[in-house]
């Protein structure tokens, strides 16, 4: 038995099923450019003490293209891994009899979800082993959706019950001595803020101009930035480079500044700048920011924060130190953080800032929001062109979290087709007004998605 409260929960069965949906335009990044999404939504029953149920439900894409890049697996390949484990985790969860709190129980289910997929790796005889973020990302769905039927047994919002009259174990069980005596309702807002700026994704295929538009998508979307800029009220650009091509990534931002003075003139622009880990080192990244200041001062101080520029096994490449680059600008951590061994590392090779992810669970982002505040780093949040549920769970942490600086919601633009529905219950999350996203709504139930 892990947990010791009257409202502790325990899985009483899990069924899965998965949902393909085409992009509207491609998406590049990464040198890997994505035209689809396939969904795995997770329905659980969870049970009180008392015997109260009820199902919580969870969603998050695979997005094996991001979260298992490979030179000796095919796209097909990598994406039958993560499904195969997936299949395992429902099992697992299903096997799962200890009461708990849902933290609690995430943090066990993890270890167990990670041992799956080595065991998987081994029994399919992978040519490549499935990274631990491929399993967080595989598993994510099934915290989610513990954590939903954990709220809506009790009637509560999840962020009303993460602290100690809740959970069993406080912070210093999963981080160290440091955190013991601390919970995580000190690091999380009870009520979401009622907005928060959106970062719009600007993919490296992305048209900038009407001159850039080879083939007109026509359905009534925006079909370049100046009109997204427009419709939207954009004032956070986040801009893919490639991180191989000085030039065209320098050129690339100084256009995007270029596109977004045009069009709305006096904005308070903000951009973030996203290599995927392309940058062969550190150098590259401050020669390309000190040109960029060269060229455009005004371009250089609209950027907020760099996302993790070089390769994301820290441990294999300890020369790529980010101390000097975030006297720039933050360097925040990205596909490298899988929990908080990996944050402190990052914290020592010089990275400022973190990027939460729901894709990573809900359980281990809110440990990693707390563990990022105590440190004082940069927060914001990102998704994985997370549509319809999984985009409300990320919206949730986002609202919740103190400090957070922005989200991201690309489904809008790449995956439109997955929102259905979702639209007309949650408008101001699904359609920015003023460039931001309206949050006030997810206060509901369990995690929010009632």
């Amino acid at each position: 038995m892990i947990g010791n409260k009257k409202t502790d929960i325990r899985i009483q069965n899990v069924r899965t099923d998965r949902a393909k949906y085409q992009y509207r335009t491609p998406m590049k990044f990464g040198g890997r450019t994505v035209t689809e999404c396939h969904v795995l939504n997770v329905e659980c029953e969870v049970s009180t003490r008392d015997g109260r149920t009820a199902r919580g439900f969870g969603s998050m894409p695979l997005s094996n293209t991001w979260a298992y890049p490979s030179a000796v697996m095919d796209y097909d390949q990598t994406l039958a891994a993560m499904t195969t484990l997936a299949g395992r985790c429902a099992r697992i969860c299903e096997g799962y009899a200890q009461f708990g709190h849902p933290v609690e129980i995430g943090m066990e289910l993890e270890e167990q979800f990670l041992g799956a997929a080595l065991g998987l790796g081994r029994e399919l005889e992978l040519a490549q082993a499935i990274p631990k973020l491929a399993t967080l990302v595989t598993a994510s769905a099934f915290d989610a959706a513990i954590h939903d039927g954990f709220g809506k047994a009790l009637g509560l919002n999840c962020y009303h019950a993460y602290g100690r009259d809740f959970m069993s174990r406080d912070l210093g069980a999963y981080m160290g001595s440091g955190f013991s005596g601390a919970w995580l309702d000190q690091f999380v807002n009870r009520e979401p803020v009622g907005r928060l700026p959106l970062y719009h994704l600007v993919g490296a295929l992305d048209p900038l101009t009407p001159a850039d538009v080879a083939r007109p998508v026509g359905d009534g979307l925006p079909e370049t930035l100046s009109e997204w800029i427009r419709r939207d009220g954009l004032s956070h650009l986040k801009i893919k480079l490639n991180g191989d091509d000085p030039s065209w990534d320098l050129e690339r931002i100084i256009a995007v500044n270029r596109i977004a003075e045009g069009a709305v003139v006096g904005a308070r622009w903000r951009y973030s700048l996203d290599f995927n880990e392309r940058c062969p080192n550190v150098e590259y990244l401050i020669d390309l920011l000190n040109k960029l200041r060269e060229r455009s001062p005004a371009g250089f101080d609209r950027v907020q924060y760099v996302e993790q520029p070089t390769a994301r096994d820290l441990r294999a490449n300890p020369q790529n130190r980010m101390h000097a680059a975030a006297k720039l600008k933050p360097v925040v951590i990205d596909e490298s953080l899988t929990d908080y061994g990996s944050l402190i590392l990052a914290r020592e090779m010089g990275y400022t800032g973190v990027a939460l992810k729901a894709c990573k669970g809900q359980s281990q982002s809110l440990l990693l929001a707390a563990a990022a505040q105590s440190l004082g780093l940069f927060l914001c949040v990102q998704d994985l062109t997370c549509p319809g549920a999984s985009l409300i769970q990320s919206a949730g942490l986002a609202a919740h979290i103190p400090g957070v600086s922005g989200i991201e919601a690309n489904s809008r633009q790449y995956c439109p087709a997955a929102n259905v529905g979702w639209e007309d219950r949650f408008p101001g999350v699904f359609r920015a007004r003023d460039g931001e996203m309206d949050t006030s709504g997810l206060g509901g139930l369990g995690l929010g998605a009632v």
